[in-house]
């Protein structure tokens, strides 16, 4: 039933998201899997100790949060496999692990923001999406940022945890989750973690590296389907630029991303003002809009829902 359990998880995120009710009063599994990484990095990287000891002390940390949330997924999956519908139950647990309606709610906001109240408050929306110095984008670079936001999180927000909920159940989705937490969290290139961080870096792009490849191609499908948008410039992109991308897996989405929509994405960003040279994904225009953000907000519910009608159809097609 992995297959049906996919599809049924992607059909009700789409549908309700994460109830805010059951956020204010038991948290999110992302809260709870970054509260347990930052106690892991409290207590284990101690910055006195050379690169080896801290890269030692990352691994470490690593497996304890891959058994933290394996283990329980896997006792759950367990004790409701044997019911009559559990695996409907077990669709309803993994649907808090991907991020279809949070992610389209988070970058609308941003385009509601610059077209309502203007560039100051574009650059608060933006700062609740990702982690580049908001107070040195202009207008076209929020929306550049919006729109990478929006395609990599495609990625790693709702391609590969629902991968790893078909190929792991339960305990596959969350153990995607939880390395991509400490991904997003310690796997930075800083003086703090550079070392710590590297295993958590390295298994995210390792376990992302089949999700960015097939949401390169559902966003190129999609495009297919979206008037205005060009597939072949999606396809040009993809080969001339994703591997360009200084991480092996965010230029896939974004290529796609950009070349379909005529756009020229990435290239050099600041984060931490520290200014961050990176390779052009598409060679369209630069100067985005908030008319942009809103359609590539259309290629992205496009592509989700070709993702949803693929985890239905392989459900109904491939036996159990």
């Amino acid at each position: 039933m992995a297959l049906a359990t996919v599809a049924c998880a992607l059909l009700i995120e789409a549908a309700l998201g994460y109830p805010d009710r059951l956020l204010r009063s038991i948290g999110h599994p992302v809260i709870w899997l970054g509260r347990l990484i930052a106690s892991l990095d409290r207590h284990l990287n101690r910055p006195a100790w050379p690169a080896a000891h801290r890269r030692a002390a990352g691994l470490a940390a690593l497996l304890i949060l891959l058994a933290a949330s394996l283990a329980p997924a896997w006792l759950i999956e367990a004790a409701l496999h044997h019911l009559p519908l559990g695996w409907l139950a077990v669709a309803l647990l993994a649907s808090s692990l991907l991020a279809q309606r949070s992610l389209h709610e988070h970058v609308a906001r941003v385009a509601t923001a610059l077209e309502q109240e203007g560039l100051a408050a574009g650059r608060i929306a933006i700062s609740h999406i990702v982690g580049r110095d908001p107070d040195a984008l202009d207008e076209a670079g929020i929306c550049r940022a919006a729109i990478e936001s929006l395609a990599e999180n495609f990625s790693d927000g709702i391609v590969a945890p629902a991968l790893w909920l078909a190929l792991g159940g339960l305990p596959g989705a969350a153990a995607y989750k939880a390395v991509n937490t400490a991904d997003s969290m310690i796997g930075h290139r800083t003086p703090r973690h550079e070392a710590f961080g590297w295993a958590a870096a390295r298994f995210d792009d390792l376990v992302n590296l089949p999700a960015s490849r097939l949401s390169a191609l559902l966003l190129v499908l999609a495009a297919c389907l979206m008037p205005g948008a060009s597939p072949a410039a999606a396809l040009r992109a993809l080969r001339r630029d994703a591997h360009r991308h200084r991480s092996p897996n965010a230029g896939w989405p974004e290529a796609a991303m950009g070349g379909a929509l005529g756009l020229a994405l990435a290239g050099p960003r600041r984060y931490g003002g520290v200014l961050v040279e990176d390779a052009l994904m598409g060679d369209g225009r630069r100067d985005a809009t908030a008319a942009e953000i809103r359609r590539a907000l259309r290629l992205y519910r496009l592509a989700d829902a070709l993702l949803i009608a693929l985890a239905v159809a392989l459900a109904l097609t491939v036996p159990g």
